[in-house]
């Protein structure tokens, strides 16, 4: 059994099933069809067997797999979600606008799109909830959502699936 969750401790699904050391994560980026990083989450219940059989899986697909022990965000969501809250933070403080932000990561850092349009790519609800996971596991201020971004979702503005975010679509 293989979850494709971004922050659910895989572990937990594990502990409810009558193989856990059958289950891992396979943990695939949107659009899955093009990028092409698959982290390969061990719980501690996962035999060797099994994250064996799911790397090879990811390979055969012709996907880049990295390893990683289960842990809220993985490795790519435990970077990333940081990093786009605090970009929120620089334009509610005024540091600077938001398309100035997303210019200054696109320019400055080669990232394909900043901090807003990939927020409004994946999605503020969906970005708000791993936020909320994040924080309840880990408690530090980085990962505590932005005011901004809860108003935005109370708003329904939840970025291009509704045609509105930071961002008008």
């Amino acid at each position: 059994l293989a979850t494709n969750t971004s922050t659910l401790p895989v572990v937990e699904m594990a502990k409810v099933v009558k193989n856990p050391e059958r289950v891992c994560g396979i943990h695939f980026f949107n659009p899955a069809q093009v990028l092409p990083l698959v982290e390969v989450v061990r719980p501690v219940t996962a035999g060797d067997e099994t994250i064996r059989r799911a790397a090879e899986f990811v390979s055969t697909i012709g996907k880049d797999g990295v390893h990683v022990l289960d842990r809220a965000g993985f490795i790519v969501n435990a970077l990333l979600f940081p990093y786009l809250n605090n970009a929120v933070r620089m334009f509610e403080d005024g540091t600077a606008s938001m398309a100035d932000i997303d210019t200054a990561m696109k320019g400055g850092c080669n990232f394909p799109m900043g901090p807003f349009a990939l927020l409004d790519l994946v999605g503020l609800d969906t970005s708000l909830s791993i936020l909320e996971t994040l924080h309840a596991s880990f408690g530090h201020e980085n990962f505590a959502p932005r005011p901004m971004l809860r108003e935005l979702v109370a708003k329904g503005r939840l970025g291009r699936k509704t045609k509105a975010g930071f961002y008008e679509y």
